[in-house]
C-alpha cells in the first residue's frame, strides 16, 4: 500500500508500507483527553478501527497530487477524485508501477 501524507507539502504519495495488524478499535475514540474522542463511540460497539503498519519504502522523492494528475498511467487513480476518501483505495499493477517510476524508486 502507498503512504499518502495529506496535511504534507506537497501532498502526495511519499513511499509503501504494509499492514502488520489486523484491524482492532481505536482506543483513542473513548479517550475524552484525545484528539480523536468521539463520545458516540461504544467500546461495546466501536465506530472507529485502526491497524499497525510497517514502513516498507520511503521514496527518495514523493510523489505529488499534481505530479500524478500529469502522467497518463496515473491521472485517472481514485485519490485524484472530488471528494474522494483516503483510508483504503484500489491501485492497478499499472499505477504501481508508474507511482514507482515517478518517484524514482523501483517497484518492489
Amino acid at each position: 500500500m502507498f503512504l499518502y501524507y495529506s496535511s504534507a507539502d506537497p501532498m502526495g504519495i511519499y513511499g509503501t508500507m504494509e499492514v502488520v495488524r489486523a484491524g482492532y478499535p481505536d482506543h483513542t475514540a473513548f479517550d475524552k483527553q484525545a484528539k480523536h474522542f468521539d463520545p458516540k463511540s461504544d467500546p461495546d460497539d466501536p465506530t472507529w478501527y485502526m491497524v499497525d503498519v510497517r514502513l516498507i519504502q520511503k521514496f527518495p522523492q514523493p510523489v505529488s497530487r499534481d505530479a500524478l494528475r500529469a502522467d497518463e498511467a496515473t491521472a485517472g487513480m481514485l485519490v485524484l477524485a472530488r471528494g474522494s476518501r483516503l483510508s483504503i483505495q484500489p491501485v492497478t499493477a499499472d499505477e504501481w508501477r508508474a507511482v514507482h517510476r515517478l518517484a524514482g524508486a523501483s517497484a518492489r
